[in-house]
């Protein structure tokens, strides 16, 4: 079994020639419980649990529950625990740290500006991701390369450094389009999020993630307060550095 400790850049260049099926499969028979898909139950989310269920069942499925998601969202889990016979894990946040924000700031502290909006994905989001992240030697993700510009040279494989040591970072559906995903899904019957039904492109929290309009970038429904400013990266830390990049 691979370690996370000595990882050969020559691994990570055999992982990005790999197809996504393969990927999850690597991941199961190298690593076994060391390896997870942490997803938000979007659609590439999806669509990967359908592919492990076939090729690497037994593949950790993991979330990061914020108790701020909506209530489609929460349906959709139970619904494919049930389609998959699978549990997936649910990392909430800190109940001290989670307290101490909204007492501070209040429960819709990302209206008032971006350092607060980011302190409360941090508390919400990221520190979650990072106990959740402690769990495993390989990460597997819902990125892809059309989400945003912020992601268009998204790699298949990486490695990124945490504090305890190297994870290997996965984004086996990482050159695939909506378009593709979609064909994908609908092809295997695999269950969706009806909020895409109402316009939404990229789902998150109730209040911060909204639908977007025709023309607009994927993820300009997230925080969309904050997409007339100057500051207006629409990440909420996980995928950048500090969050596990």
């Amino acid at each position: 079994m691979e370690t996370a400790t000595a990882i050969d850049p020559k691994l990570i260049d055999e992982l990005n020639a790999m197809e996504p099926e393969a990927l999850l499969a690597w991941a199961y028979a190298s690593h076994g419980g060391r390896a997870g898909i942490i997803s938000s139950f979007q659609d590439t989310g999806c669509a990967m649990i359908d592919m492990a269920h076939r090729v690497a069942r037994g593949l950790r499925v993991l979330t990061i529950d914020t108790l701020r998601l909506h209530p489609e969202t929460y349906a959709l889990i139970d619904e494919i625990e049930a389609r998959y016979e699978i549990k997936i894990e649910r990392y909430t946040p800190d109940p001290g740290s989670l307290k101490k924000m909204i007492n501070q700031h209040g429960t819709y502290l990302f209206f008032d500006s971006k350092p607060k909006q980011e302190h409360c994905c941090q508390v919400r989001k990221v520190e979650p991701n990072l106990r959740a992240l402690r769990t495993v030697d390989v990460w597997i993700t819902g990125l892809r390369r059309d989400h945003s510009g912020s992601r268009n040279d998204t790699p298949k494989a990486s490695v990124v450094q945490q504090e305890w040591g190297p994870v290997i970072k996965l984004a086996p559906l990482a050159e695939w389009d909506t378009g593709r995903v979609q064909a994908y899904n609908e092809a295997n019957n695999v269950p969706h999020n009806p909020l895409y039904a109402q316009g939404y492109t990229s789902i998150g929290c109730v209040v911060c993630s909204t639908p977007t309009l025709p023309g607009e970038d994927k993820r300009a429904g997230r925080w969309r307060w904050f997409n007339s400013t100057a500051d207006n990266d629409k990440e909420c830390g996980i995928h950048t550095e500090g969050g596990g990049i």
